[in-house]
């Protein structure tokens, strides 16, 4: 996997530092975009515990095994968790899961920002994919968050075209970014 070594796969232990994380980034990410007692229910401690719960069964029971978590951790401290990368096959119904792929979540903690991990996590990410025999990968980001599109954009990554709305207590566009492995 790459990374240099300071990305792995996600441990059940992970669960909570993941939630954590996950949380955190929501919070700044559709802070501006979403009602506040909205934001409260999806990032309070009953979500953070959910969150935590399907990140354990997705590391102990993944739905397929081309299902990766994927951790980075400080160069330091290589238990100490500096952000996450949650992939697997493409869920959208114009790709084909069998050679695409989907980045479900890619988040690092804000205190560890701008220190290279998410350089080495979307690196870990292509490789992780490649290797799962997945010939191109996509996400979906908010509109609005010009901070992953540019970080994206640097690694490669282009717009392709297609949009979607999420409900999530107010209507959130969504544009999809795609590369090749």
């Amino acid at each position: 996997m790459g990374g240099d070594g300071f990305v792995r796969e996600g441990r059940p232990e992970d669960a909570g530092a993941i939630a954590g994380i996950q949380v955190d980034a929501w919070r700044r990410l559709y802070g501006g975009l979403l009602p506040a007692d909205v934001l409260a229910e999806l990032t309070g401690e009953e979500a953070t515990a959910r969150f935590a719960a399907h990140w354990r069964e997705s590391v102990e029971r993944p739905p397929t095994a081309r299902h990766r978590l994927l951790i980075a951790v400080q160069p330091e401290d290589t238990e100490r968790i500096a952000g996450f990368a949650a992939v697997g096959p493409a869920g959208d119904d114009d790709r084909w899961p069998r050679t695409d792929a989907e980045v479900y979540e890619l988040h690092v903690a804000a205190e560890h920002a701008r220190n290279g991990h998410g350089s080495r996590l979307i690196n870990a990410v292509a490789d992780t994919l490649r290797d799962d025999s997945f010939t191109t990968a996509f996400i979906w980001v908010p509109d609005g968050d010009t901070v992953t599109v540019k970080f994206l954009e640097s690694a490669g990554w282009r717009a392709d075209g297609a949009h979607r709305e999420i409900d999530m207590g107010a209507a959130i566009t969504m544009s999809r970014l795609h590369t090749g492995l």
